[in-house]
């Protein structure tokens, strides 16, 4: 069976020195010392290793069933719940008016990935939650807030999102499902949707569900579409729960992964729901939640990468296979361990090179998040705006090629259940489609969030890029040349390609559209770049201040290198793909394919 450990000590090198959280100037921010940050992370990672892990592959073999129009979850997933609910995590970062214990989304961010890592099905049903009551807590009443809120908080009662029907997809504004109002301010809702993650389940005493419909008479297409609440149980008057609501489960679906969360097909017959937000203005509501789930998916992405590579590379200073061609490492035995070869370390390299990149770029951009909600930050608001389909689309993309790669360390025994290597491949899988494919984000990348308040906020990032350089520039000719040096000619390499679009786009919209996906990963490894940059500068001035775990500094610089060396010239690629146009993409006839 797989294990996990939650690499605790990294995160904290990341949110201190790194990010420097204590000295940001975040309401909140100023009570994030070392000491504080590693009590929560350490109890996290404890409840992560201990409890969630174990029961990652009992939810993978036994999946959800359906019994009566209920269902039951993998043995031992109950009581974990009950576990993680009792312990406040599921309102880590919420309001304290709602039962939340109000830490910034940085230390969210940083427990989830512990969680999703140690069983990313089971974390799913409380990340939904959060991300229902985010959308009611900025979109709701005060009464919608005051009924709803508390018992979502703390996962009493948990949430979903419904969105996705039989025929529509991406394009929602094809979606048939109806809201009929009524004389008591409420709506009925009839239709049918589909893929809903934790739809129904035996964990909490009721579900809330948030529903895109249309309003009888409203606009066509997606301007006519609104967000309701439909809760599995009514709520009464005085908060306690009534008769159920006629909304079933027809099916669980059956997966490729993530089988302990049980995804559903919603019938709604006639279901009482109350309207979230305006009428018709329901994707505006529902981009709350689903801009949340953005950043949890690409999380999702770099967790599954973690915990692959965490057991690939136990592997593989485990398992004895040949020789090392420089000489034998282990002459007392038969074999050298795999790790001796230099293919293997090229694996394991990449993996490890993108997962610590990964993991500081998710929580510089959930600082952003901060800034923006707690600060105001409207700058701050517009960068993470314009990152959030690179942390989706680049993390996921990447995340799932890690777990394969840690797959293919173990040869024939990673593709046998017994290790159990298949399941992050199998679970990381989705996250590539799941909230927007990953193609939607790319085109939403360029598409949209380039041109976004007159490309202000690309602007800064390569502002924000150019600094750094400039201010960290002429101290160190080694650290000029493994990490500034290499982080320039990538942003060179991504202002080049957003230049192509400017000036070949707007005559063929498709010379931008076909290079999109190349730039969605382009941007994904300048992002990461200067993050290896940064910390590559923080491992450097540590050493040099005396730090006493010389080799934790040391192996992030010789990592650091890594991803500047072998990882980011595939900015070139991307360019000289990008720059090719639209007409080798385009020249086949639909009928010629």
């Amino acid at each position: 069976m797989p294990s996990y450990t939650a690499p605790t000590k990294d995160m904290q090198f990341v949110l201190h020195n790194v990010l420097n959280v204590v000295g940001q100037p975040i309401p909140g921010y100023e009570d994030l010392e070392a000491d504080f940050t590693s009590a929560i992370l350490e109890e996290a990672g404890k409840l992560a290793t201990g409890v969630l892990a174990p029961l990652n592959t009992v939810g993978d073999t036994e999946g959800c069933t359906l019994e009566n129009g209920v269902v039951r979850t993998p043995t031992g997933f109950k009581a974990a719940f009950d576990q993680v609910r009792e312990g406040g995590w599921p309102g880590l970062d919420m309001p304290e008016e709602y039962g939340g214990q109000n830490m910034p989304c940085v230390i969210g961010t940083a427990v989830g990935e512990m969680f999703s890592s140690s069983n990313m099905a089971f974390t799913m049903y409380q990340g939904l939650t959060h991300g229902a009551a985010s959308a009611i807590l900025a979109h709701g009443s005060q009464a919608q807030k005051e009924t709803y809120l508390p018992n979502m908080v703390s996962c009493e009662w948990t949430g979903t999102m419904n969105l996705t029907e039989p025929h529509c997809g991406t394009d929602l504004g094809l979606m048939r499902t109806k809201a009929e109002p009524q004389a008591d301010g409420s709506y009925t809702l009839t239709g049918q949707k589909i893929f809903i993650s934790a739809g129904e389940h035996d964990m909490s005493s009721n579900i809330i569900h948030l529903v895109l419909a249309k309003i009888p008479g409203g606009p066509e297409g997606i301007k006519g579409v609104s967000l309701f609440i439909v809760p599995k149980f009514i709520v009464k008057g005085d908060g306690s729960l009534g008769e159920r609501n006629a909304v079933a489960v027809g099916k669980i679906e059956e997966k490729m992964g993530i089988h302990g969360n049980s995804t559903c097909v919603m019938n709604y017959d006639g279901a009482t729901g109350y309207l979230l937000g305006e009428e018709h203005k329901g994707m505006r509501a529902m981009f709350t939640m689903m801009n949340e789930a953005r950043l949890g998916v690409g999380m999702q992405g770099m967790s599954q990468a973690e915990a692959a590579y965490q057991n690939a590379l136990e592997y593989a200073k485990d398992r004895l296979q040949g020789r090392d061609v420089t000489g034998e490492k282990n002459p007392d035995g038969p074999a050298d361990p795999l790790i001796v070869h230099p293919d293997i370390r090229r694996s394991l390299m990449d993996q490890k090179s993108f997962v610590e990149g990964a993991r500081a770029f998710m929580l510089w951009g959930a600082t952003m998040i901060d800034a923006a909600h707690r600060s105001q930050d409207k700058d701050a608001d517009g960068l993470v705006s314009l990152l959030t389909p690179v942390i989706k689309g680049f993390l996921t993309d990447q995340g799932y090629d890690m777990t394969i790669k840690a797959q293919q360390v173990y040869g024939g025994h990673g593709y046998i259940e017994e290790w159990g290597m298949s399941q992050f491949t199998r679970d990381a899988r989705i996250a590539m489609i799941y909230e927007g494919a990953n193609g939607v984000q790319a085109l939403d990348l360029v598409g949209r969030k380039l041109a976004q308040d007159g490309g202000k906020h690309v602007m800064a990032f390569f502002d924000l890029v150019k600094t750094y350089i400039k201010d960290n520039a002429g101290q160190d000719a080694e650290y000029d040349r493994a990490f500034l040096e290499p982080l320039k000619a990538a942003s060179k390499d991504l202002q080049a390609a957003g230049m192509y679009f400017m000036q070949n786009g707007m005559k063929n919209p498709n010379n931008a559209l076909s290079g999109s996906y190349d730039f969605m990963h382009m941007f994904g490894h300048v992002c990461l770049a200067l993050m290896w940059a940064k910390m590559g500068k923080a491992a450097q001035d540590a050493l040099a201040a005396g730090a006493s775990d010389t080799a934790f500094h040391e192996t992030k610089l010789a990592t650091g290198r890594y991803y500047m060396a072998r990882q980011l010239p595939a900015t070139a690629l991307h360019l000289s793909r990008i720059q090719s146009g639209a007409d080798t993409v385009m020249a086949l006839d639909a009928a010629n394919f």
